[in-house]
This record gives structure tokens, C-alpha cells and sequence, in this order.
């Protein structure tokens, strides 16, 4: 089956980006194919290189990064949600006048349409978080 994955919500604030995080490694493990990881609202809070857990914590980031480079997988990044959180890649920076960018290894900025394709492509579009 090929499946689609969205998260709404925030890394430490709710268990969305964890729930998605074992959700998308296990059908991965069964032999599923994920289409695309959509990070959107608060979501998009995952995909900051800056964020810095406790050391006996667990690092969703760098969990759906390893992940990511694993299994080749898209992980998209809402474009305006992730602007109003400032996160911004290197040509988002750019183009906004900001001397540096955030986004961690595997995660790409992206429009609405990265979701409406997916979940036209997709058997399936489950969603985390409200």
C-alpha cells in the first residue's frame, strides 16, 4: 500500500511527531511505501536543526532524519507555516534577508501542493494531530 503521512503538531508539545515517527518505520517494516512525510502547522517545529533535547531524551529530528536517509523518503515542509515559525532553508533565508537557515538534513520546504499530491498519489493520507 502506499501511504502518505501528515503532522500538525509540535516535536515536545504532543505525541503526533512520535506517534507518525513509529506509525511511518513500522509500515516501512511490513513492506509498505511511504509516498511523503507532510510537516504542516505546528508540525513543521520538527524539522528545526536547532533544537536541542536533553541528553537522555529522545531527538524526533534527527530520528526522522536518520529515517529519511534510510528509506529515501520526502519529508516536505510547509512553506508559509514554517516561515511563521522561522524555519527557512538556504534559499528561503536568502530571500527573506536572513543571514542563516535551520532546516535539518532530510527536509525540504515545499507548498500546499506537496499535500494535494500526496494525497491524490496515496492509498492513503493519515494524519497526526489536529
Amino acid at each position: 500500500m502506499k501511504l502518505s503521512v501528515m503532522i500538525n503538531e509540535g516535536p515536545y508539545q504532543h505525541q503526533a511527531a512520535d506517534s507518525a515517527y513509529q506509525f511511518t518505520k513500522a509500515a516501512l517494516e511490513k513492506g509498505h511505501e511511504i509516498f511523503r512525510v507532510f510537516f504542516y502547522h505546528d508540525g513543521v517545529n520538527v524539522a528545526t536543526r536547532f533544537g536541542v533535547p536533553p541528553q537522555d531524551d529522545r531527538n524526533i529530528t534527527v530520528l526522522w532524519s536518520e529515517l529519511a536517509k534510510e528509506h529515501n523518503l520526502d519529508l516536505v515542509v510547509c512553506v508559509a507555516a514554517a516561515q511563521r515559525r522561522g524555519i527557512l532553508d538556504a534559499d528561503e533565508a536568502k530571500r527573506h534577508g536572513k543571514d542563516g537557515n535551520n532546516i535539518a538534513p532530510g527536509f525540504r520546504i515545499s507548498g500546499l501542493g506537496q499535500l494535494i499530491e500526496a494525497g491524490i498519489q496515496s492509498d492513503r493520507l493519515v494524519v497526526f494531530g489536529d
